[in-house]
C-alpha cells in the first residue's frame, strides 16, 4: 500500500446514487466497501466493476439502523483495506405518501425512516471515526435531499429526516474538526430505480417530464451527476466543512413547485 492509497465506505451502494459514487471512487483509484441490505447481486456487481477499474472492492451486507452492523462495516473496511479515509452516508429509506395525506404515515414509519436516514448516519460516523481520525485526511459526506431544505419529496417523514440529517452535518462538522471534515449534498429529482419503484412507472415519467421542463437547467439529475460532487467534497475541498451542496439542476430554486 502506498501513501497515496485511499479507502472509502459507501452505504446503500447497490444501485442508484450509491453505486455511482462507488464507481467514481474506483475511477479515481480509491478502494471501496460497497454496502447493501437486500440487493446482494447489485452490490456484488458494483464491487466487480470497481475491481475491474483496478481498485480493491468488497460488497458487505449491513443495516445502518443497527449499531452492531455499523461497527461491523467499519471493521470490514479496515480488514480489507488497512485504512479508512472517507465515509459516504448514502443509505436511505422512505414511504411515498402525499404530504397532505397525514393519515398515510404512522409512528412506525417515522421511526424506521429516521432510524436509517438519521440515526444510521450518526452510528456510521461513530463507528468509522477512529479510522477516519487516524487517516489524516478523514472526510464524510451525508447524502441528504432538497426535501430537507424545501419541505418537498416522497413524504413528510422523509423531508423531516433529511432536514435532521442536514442539521446533523453541521453539528458533526463542528464537533469533529479539525481532524475530520463533514459536508452534505442535497440532490433533487434523481433518475434512479428507487424513484421508479416508489412512484410507479407512469407517475414517475410524468414527474420526470415536469422536472425536465421546469428546472432552470432543463435537466433531470443522474446518479453520476451527484457522484462527482460527492467525491470532490471528500478529495479536493480541503477547506470546506459544515456545508450543503445542492446538486439538482436548480430544482430547489422553484421552492416546492413539484411537491
Amino acid at each position: 500500500m502506498t501513501n497515496q492509497s485511499r479507502a472509502a465506505i459507501v452505504t446503500g451502494a447497490a444501485s442508484g446514487i450509491g453505486a455511482a459514487i462507488a464507481r467514481e471512487f474506483a475511477r479515481r483509484g480509491v478502494d471501496v466497501l460497497v454496502n447493501y441490505v437486500q440487493n446482494r447481486d447489485g452490490a456484488e456487481a458494483v464491487a466487480a466493476e470497481c475491481r475491474a477499474a483496478g481498485v480493491r472492492a468488497e460488497a458487505v451486507r449491513g443495516d445502518v439502523a443497527a449499531d452492531a452492523d455499523c461497527r461491523a462495516l467499519a471493521a470490514a473496511a479496515l480488514a480489507a483495506f488497512g485504512r479508512l479515509d472517507y465515509l459516504v452516508n448514502n443509505a436511505g429509506v422512505s414511504k411515498f405518501v402525499a404530504h397532505h395525506q397525514l393519515d398515510g404515515l404512522e409512528a412506525a414509519d417515522f421511526a424506521r425512516i429516521f432510524a436509517v436516514n438519521v440515526t444510521g448516519a450518526f452510528q456510521m460516523v461513530r463507528a468509522a471515526l477512529p479510522a477516519l481520525q487516524a487517516s489524516g485526511r478523514g472526510a464524510i459526506v451525508n447524502v441528504a435531499s432538497i426535501a430537507g431544505t424545501c419541505g418537498i419529496g416522497s413524504s413528510v417523514a422523509y423531508a423531516a429526516s433529511k432536514a435532521a440529517l442536514l442539521n446533523l452535518t453541521v453539528s458533526l462538522a463542528r464537533a469533529l474538526a479539525p481532524a475530520v471534515r463533514v459536508n452534505a449534498v442535497a440532490p433533487g429529482f434523481v433518475d434512479t430505480p428507487w424513484h421508479v419503484a416508489g412512484m410507479g412507472a407512469e407517475r414517475y415519467q410524468k414527474a420526470r417530464a415536469r422536472v425536465t421542463e421546469g428546472t432552470p437547467l432543463k435537466a433531470v439529475t443522474m446518479p453520476a451527476d451527484v457522484a462527482g460532487p460527492v467525491v470532490w467534497l471528500l478529495e479536493a475541498a480541503g477547506h470546506v466543512t459544515g456545508e450543503t451542496l445542492h446538486v439538482d439542476a436548480g430544482l430547489h430554486l422553484r421552492m416546492g413547485q413539484f411537491a
